[in-house]
């Protein structure tokens, strides 16, 4: 029997966050909850962690900047992160792209689509 992969949530807008948590566990994965990017980066280094959906604009600090911290870190590099933003104009995609993310998702979640997202990241 394979291990459940685990999922960390960056969301600090409740709902959001909850709505991810339901879609990824009824899909089978496990998930780690964080509001803020410190805490998001706290989690990442802990471990173990398989991907993470990634707000971008949170408190302390925001998206972009947990991302370039995680990538920097050889224990973190090399977990793919889901971009999750409410809007994403193209010159925002290319600076999540840039930061390291791998693609983006826009609120509000379409079950379809995050859990089309996270199969092709997290295997």
């Amino acid at each position: 029997m394979s291990e459940k992969k685990t999922i960390l949530i960056v969301e600090d807008e409740p709902t959001n966050a909850e709505i991810a948590q339901i879609i990824c566990e009824r899909s089978g994965y496990l998930t780690l909850m964080a509001v803020n990017g410190v805490e998001a980066i706290a989690l990442a280094q802990e471990g173990p962690v398989d991907l993470i959906l990634m707000d971008i604009l949170l408190p302390l600090k925001d998206g972009l900047e947990a991302t370039r911290e995680l990538k920097l870190d050889p224990t973190t590099a090399f977990i793919p992160i889901i971009a999750v933003s409410a809007r994403a104009s193209h010159a925002q995609r290319a600076e999540m792209l840039q930061a390291g993310m791998v693609e983006t998702i826009v609120k509000p979640y379409r079950s379809s689509e995050l859990q089309a997202s996270i199969a092709r990241w997290i295997n």
